[in-house]
């Protein structure tokens, strides 16, 4: 099997390279995003593996396919950037990493909220410049609070289990509860209107759907609590950018941390720092002293890595294998036109 990896960093490569030997591909390795102009890159290859900033729709898919490409292997869980309709047309089965650091996405969430509530990245600039004053820097008690918890998939739960140790009450919301697991982990489920207006912190961990876009918007931030915090390390258009800065200037929102961003796919992931930001909405939400915006990093732990790679080739190899892929995502069939 031959396996091109579109969007490779370093990083990539590095865990990919010490496990391949073990797998017995041959592997070859691309800087560029894949997309439709640059899929004849995949000549050659059985499968290509991509991650969340390549495009991998209709147009892309087809040309996979006239190059015989027989295997879409996403290095990531979520799947909102590929035509899984198209991919079903051509006969291209698509797997996923659904699971590869759930402790990884949820301290990152956790890492966002304190360094918001106690203003640790104002104080790090302050102290290098030899300020040494509090003014501006006060927080909260994080215990006693209450957080809103959008989805209760593992990283939800991860977050939940941390949360619960700093004595937060907790709310959640997913379309599908679990009250068993509800019970046991000692919090509650409610519709998300009161989830809005109870909730100190609100973090997401939902699925990009068409139901979930822009689920946070003028709307849903005006039912919110005044002053709350929104923690986003899902997927970027979960949040209507725009709108949270409407709610920012207002003082509605009290602080944001980002992890995602609706428009990421042309700066994440990359050093633009020799270049103008021409993303309007992006440089005003940076220019907030009281939003983070780190570059899709929540997953970036050593372990996670790992295991991604190796997810990443389990996969590949129970294809090879033309054995049932565990990990496979498919279109749902009634909304398949072949």
């Amino acid at each position: 099997m031959k396996i091109m990896l579109f969007g490779t960093q370093p990083y990539d490569r590095e865990s990919f390279d010490r496990l391949k030997s073990a797998y017995g591909f041959e592997i070859c390795y691309h800087r560029s995003h894949l997309n439709a102009n640059n899929a004849v890159l995949a000549q050659g290859a059985d499968a290509v593996c991509v991650f969340v900033n390549d495009v991998v729709d209709a147009a892309t898919i087809r040309q996979l396919s006239a190059l015989g490409v027989k295997l879409i292997a996403l290095r990531c869980a979520g799947f909102n950037n590929v035509d899984l309709n198209a991919a079903a047309r051509y006969r291209i089965p698509v797997v996923r990493v659904p699971a590869y650091s759930p402790h990884a996405v949820a301290e990152h969430a956790v890492a966002l909220m304190l360094a918001l509530n106690r203003k640790v990245h104002r104080a790090y600039w302050r102290t290098r410049d030899g300020n040494f004053s509090l003014h501006g820097l006060l927080g909260f008690d994080m215990y006693g609070k209450t957080a809103g918890i959008i989805g209760t998939g593992k990283i939800a739960r991860e977050l939940i289990h941390i949360l619960k140790g700093f004595g937060m009450e907790v709310l959640a919301h997913d379309i599908y509860p679990d009250e068993q697991y509800a019970a046991q982990a000692g919090i509650t489920y409610v519709p998300l209107d009161e989830l809005y207006a109870r909730a100190d912190i609100i973090s997401l961990h939902c699925p990009l759907t068409d139901q979930t876009r822009y689920m946070i918007g003028d709307v849903a931030i005006s039912h919110m609590k005044p002053g709350v915090m929104l923690i986003n390390t899902g997927r970027g258009k979960l949040i209507h950018t725009e709108a949270l800065i409407d709610g920012l200037k207002e003082k509605k929102v009290g602080s944001a941390g980002l992890d995602v961003y609706e428009e990421e796919a042309g700066y994440f992931y990359e050093d633009t720092s020799d270049r103008i930001m021409d993303d309007d909405v992006l440089a005003r939400l940076l220019s907030f002293n009281n939003v983070i915006v780190t570059s899709h990093q929540g997953f970036f732990t050593r372990e996670a890595v790992d295991n991604i790679a190796r997810t990443t080739l389990d996969n590949v190899r129970e294809f090879a294998e033309h054995r049932a892929l565990t990990n496979e995502v498919c279109a749902d069939p009634q909304h398949i036109v072949l």
